[in-house]
């Protein structure tokens, strides 16, 4: 698909760093054989738009029967967005789903009044060396919305829109930009892209959002006469036309945002909520272990354990 030509990019440097309103640095924790590098929520900054937890898993490699087992647990008050540049996961939650992930699609799953899930690297990667490199994302949920019924949703690569330009390439992942539109159902105004940037290349950022960043996976992009590089978030002034600039050796970006929510969100473990209350009856839920008789269940082909919850 063709670049939408009333995008002009415009030069990095017509836009002063004033227009960077926050600059993040992950913080990174090692999970045993792989490193896990959050961007969201930070110190001075919860969310983006909608997206109020961001995560880069791996790069990582893993031998011959080895990788990921991220055991079942719950979630309620946000949509989880999973998305791989390399190796795959094993999906499965209480609603019956079952489905690999491979790089370049989508799963998209929304908890809201309560889900469980688990991650694990599939049986058939694990087989041989594998690896894992990707991105996860939770999407905090309006609050009208917040006691809906669970659902999922998996899309493949073929069916996210692709927009091309001169050294571009940006995948859209969700919801709308440049006059494109990706197929999972949003429940707020969201965009979020995979965009690959050769050498030198310019990319313009959508204006038609009010929040909107810039997280670096690879390579190095110029700001305003400033450098970036990998593993950095930036989050930028509404309003502002902003235009990034590849470095020598390319880029590759995840660009999100959207519509601000009506207020900030508690967040405790996996739960994201407008009140402490629901927060607090999810913890009861979990803590009793009334599996498939109260709030939630465990995913029917991976029952034989789960994340407690914590101390």
């Amino acid at each position: 698909m063709s670049w939408n030509p009333a995008l002009i990019p415009g030069s990095p440097d017509e836009i002063g760093m004033d227009a960077i309103e926050t600059v993040i640095i992950p913080r990174a924790r090692d999970l045993g054989g792989f490193e896990v590098k959050r961007a969201l929520p930070a110190p001075k900054r919860q969310m983006v738009g909608p997206f109020i937890f961001f995560d880069q898993a791996g790069p990582a490699e893993f031998l011959t029967g080895q990788g990921i087992d991220v055991r079942p647990h719950p979630h309620i008050g946000l949509g989880t967005v999973t998305y791989l540049y390399r190796g795959d996961f094993h999906h499965r939650d209480s609603l019956g789903t079952d489905q690999i992930i491979h790089p370049g699609a989508l799963n998209w799953m929304v908890a809201g009044r309560g889900v469980t899930h688990s991650e694990r690297t599939s049986a058939e990667a694990r087989r041989g060396p594998n690896a894992l490199f990707g991105i996860q994302t939770w999407i905090a949920l309006p609050e009208d919305k917040e006691d809906m019924a669970p659902s999922f949703e998996h899309h493949g690569k073929e069916t996210l829109p692709l927009i091309e330009a001169e050294g571009i390439s940006a995948r859209l992942i969700l919801g709308t930009a440049y006059g494109e539109k990706a197929p999972a159902l949003m429940l707020s105004e969201t965009f979020y892209l995979d965009v690959i940037l050769q050498p030198g290349a310019r990319f313009p950022l959508p204006d038609d959002h009010e929040d909107r960043g810039l997280y670096i996976t690879q390579g190095s992009v110029s700001i305003a006469g400033q450098d970036f590089a990998a593993g950095q978030m930036m989050v930028f002034r509404p309003g502002d036309k902003i235009t990034v600039a590849a470095g020598a050796e390319g880029a590759r970006l995840m660009a999100l945002g959207g519509a601000t929510l009506n207020g900030p969100r508690h967040l405790w473990w996996n739960f994201v909520a407008s009140s402490r209350d629901r927060i607090e009856a999810a913890k009861a839920e979990w803590r009793a272990r009334r599996w498939g008789q109260g709030l939630f269940d465990l995913p029917r082909d991976d029952r034989e354990e789960f994340i407690p919850l914590p101390d």
